[in-house]
């Protein structure tokens, strides 16, 4: 029997993995293999993708040999395989051991080099400042130097603090009290306290210590993109965040976005991404600094973000150009996004009451919300209570721990 053209695999199970299975669903004959070691709520009771549970998947001693135990046995039905990750951790592995893979996996990853440098901050920071890109004011502090590094900084309070990877496999397992993904903190004081906290557990990592960039959540902008395995860009999508989570687990995290056209942002990005190499899908977040004019970027994900499918709102399907590039070798030219489109994943009911400036929620008002998980030819029962549930448990979030990033 022939084989089949291609076969998507997805690692993870989160809003990630579904929104890239739907878009996946919208043109591509075979359903998704999607490999996790536990299926999260985003995903459960969906007809979207064929699930394969794999104990400790997570861990480099299980991920390499697991992963290429399935590529061998798909590739004997398929001609390529297209693997997407939906995590940071799973994009180390497979950037780190690609060459292990036995060249089963058609789609590019960035190599660990480039990895290495934009996983660090401080060195991060240094290629914004070689290729001429604006960044927040950064200290670094190591582990040892957390309490001592408040006494010496070189910009004042309020400062944003996070860990140098918030999404890395030993963040995201250590605990303490007040943990979040990212801090916002009016004083010393405030700081000392969490230092303290998280110097009674077992993370070790750096923090990365920033200078606040006045503005609130609709200052920030995101970036999704996609570079074929030659480092060109095929496709750019820019978002203007118009609200963040709060809660602790996902603070920082965007809940909904309006994509938008900037050509000058676009070009600079697109010469940055081309002269340093990069290749596969790509998620930047940045601040627009209205005292300077500047966009400050802080980091670049080797993956697209969790709030990616705000690119399907604006009339994009990343999945598609993927694969007529690693498939087909249709390889187009690059395209930016033009059009306004409204993603979100809370109900439009926190949107109305917590996007303070007016111009926004007028023209949020405007537009037809796309919501990763509401699809309704995936809709049963059980799926449509249990995600109903998952998005008005939001209510109930930003009522506990919303505050004005503007004051």
């Amino acid at each position: 029997m022939a084989k089949k053209d291609y076969l998507p695999i997805i690692l993870g199970s989160d809003e990630n993995a579904y929104g890239t299975a739907r878009l996946f669903s919208e043109f591509c004959p075979e359903k998704p293999l999607m490999l996790c070691t536990r299926q999260l709520i985003p995903t459960m009771h969906s007809k979207l993708s064929r699930v394969e549970l794999i104990r400790d998947f997570d861990k480099e001693e299980v991920f390499c040999p697991a992963l290429l135990k399935v590529l061998r046995r798909e590739h004997q039905h398929f001609e390529k395989l297209v693997v997407i990750s939906c995590s940071d951790y799973y994009t180390n592995m497979l950037s780190r051991h690609f060459d292990e893979f036995e060249g089963l996996i058609a789609n590019p990853y960035i190599s660990p080099e480039l990895l290495a440098t934009l996983d660090t901050k401080d060195r991060f920071y240094a290629l914004c400042e070689k290729h001429g890109m604006d960044y927040p004011k950064t200290v670094v502090a190591e582990p040892e130097e957390r309490l001592s590094v408040a006494e010496s900084l070189p910009f004042s309070f309020p400062i944003v603090v996070k860990p140098e990877n918030s999404n890395a496999y030993e963040y995201l397992h250590c605990q303490f009290e007040g943990k979040k993904k990212v801090y916002f903190f009016d004083s010393k004081e405030e700081y000392l306290e969490m230092v303290r906290s998280m110097n009674g557990s077992d993370y070790r990592g750096k923090l990365i210590l920033q200078e606040f960039i006045p503005g609130g959540d609709s200052a920030m902008r995101v970036m999704n993109s996609y570079s074929d395995p030659e480092a060109r860009i095929r496709m750019m999508c820019l978002g203007q965040p118009v609200l963040e989570y709060y809660d602790p687990k996902t603070a920082g995290n965007y809940a909904a976005i309006l994509t938008r056209d900037d050509e000058a942002v676009y070009q600079k990005i697109r010469a940055f991404l081309q002269e340093i190499g990069y290749v596969g899908f790509c998620n930047i977040d940045m601040k627009y600094d209205r005292n300077t004019g500047r966009y400050a970027l802080f980091e670049i994900n080797p993956r697209l973000g969790r709030s990616s499918f705000c690119v399907r709102a604006a009339g994009y399907n990343m999945m598609k150009i993927l694969v007529d590039d690693v498939v087909y070798g249709k390889g187009q030219e690059c395209t930016f996004s033009r059009s306004t489109g409204l993603w979100s994943n809370v109900p439009r009911g926190i949107l109305k009451k917590y996007v303070k400036d007016p111009a926004l929620s007028k023209e949020i008002r405007q537009h037809k919300i796309l919501h990763t998980l509401y699809l309704w030819s995936d809709m049963n029962l059980k799926r449509l209570y249990r995600i109903t549930r998952y998005y008005f448990a939001q209510f109930r979030s930003f009522h506990k721990y919303y505050f004005d990033k503007e004051q």
